[in-house]
């Protein structure tokens, strides 16, 4: 891994990097190798990796992170059967909901209002009738009928999730969410401000979702590389960050079929994948922001899309068609 060219992946990783008098007080060289931790959350391989002049305050900061992530993890996994979000789903109501539960649903509700439900955390029941009708032997191409996809559909909608301080409820018989559209914003998010808690004022975060503090080192922005989702490996073009965010959606990302017409972005109006674009990318001043917004950016037209960005300071997207051009609306 590079700190000057970042291409978004399936892999989660923090990286930190101070340098500095400002930041720790005196200008003393990086340890020789990084203090680093590998393992899985959130359904993907994690790493967390800091460079820091003082080892000590290094391994007490990666600890710090770890044990973050893991407890996000136990509120917003679904490859966790004992998470709260498998609670949810399994019961239809969480009772005394942590606090990070609460803020993070708010937030769906919030981007789902703002998107006109592009963005809506209950199309679980959608990804459920998707994996049990491809993972049958001899599924029909053409996706589910007509009636199992109704009745999906009558589980779905983001109205009839209600979130207060002391509990959550889905009101739709055999409702259900994921947070897959947010969650690892809202993680990358949580330890930015770990990190910018203990000092750090020039760090780059990236757990699936890319959030900036300060520049580099050199005074420079942190450069990232924006991925073509069809060609593992190749960067369609690089954007500079200095404390904001940036996330990618593109349909690639996780297809039911090998033709590629049932991905993981739901139209929770119809039950359906539209292919608008080839990737849409956000850059937002938190990778909350960035992360949900480039998921339902990918479910709206062109015009209401940049509707949406004109009333958001400091948001710009980058809307990347079939034939791999690319237009950019906002700051």
């Amino acid at each position: 891994m590079t700190h000057t060219s970042l291409t978004r992946r399936r892999l989660i990783a923090i990286t930190a990097m101070a340098g500095g008098a400002a930041l720790l007080g005196g200008r003393r060289a990086f340890a020789d190798a990084p203090i680093r931790w590998q393992g899985s959350a959130l359904g993907a391989q994690v790493s967390v990796e800091i460079y820091h002049p003082d080892r000590a305050k290094a391994e007490r900061l990666v600890h710090l992170c770890v044990q973050d992530v893991r407890r996000l993890e136990q509120q917003f996994s679904l490859y966790q059967p004992d998470s709260a979000i498998c609670t949810l789903n399994r019961t239809g109501v969480l009772i005394s909901p942590d606090a990070d539960m609460i803020a993070l649903l708010k937030a769906a509700l919030g981007f789902a209002e703002l998107t006109d439900g592009a963005f809506d955390p209950t199309v679980q029941p959608l990804w459920t009738l998707y994996a049990a009708h491809f993972t049958q032997e001899r599924p029909a191409p053409e996706g589910p009928s007509v009636e199992k996809l109704a009745e999906a559909l009558s589980k779905v909608g983001y109205r009839d999730l209600k979130v207060s301080d002391d509990r959550v409820a889905l009101l739709r018989p055999g409702g259900a969410i994921t947070l897959n559209g947010i969650a690892q914003g809202y993680a990358t998010d949580r330890v930015a401000e770990t990190l910018r808690a203990a000092g750090l004022s020039t760090t780059l975060v990236d757990m699936g979702e890319i959030r900036a503090i300060g520049t580099k080192p050199d005074g420079a922005p942190w450069q990232v590389g924006l991925a073509d989702p069809d060609k593992p490996g190749v960067v369609n073009e690089t954007v500079d960050l200095v404390d904001r965010a940036v996330a990618t959606t593109a349909g690639a990302g996780f297809r039911f079929d090998a033709a590629g017409r049932f991905t993981h972005l739901f139209d929770p109006r119809t039950g359906r994948s539209p292919a608008r674009y080839r990737s849409v990318s956000v850059i937002a001043p938190t990778a909350s922001e960035a992360d949900a917004f480039s998921t339902a950016f990918s479910l709206l037209p062109v015009s209401r899309i940049r509707e949406i960005v004109a009333a958001r300071r400091h948001v710009q997207v980058h809307l990347t068609n079939a034939k791999g051009e690319t237009q950019v609306y906002g700051a």
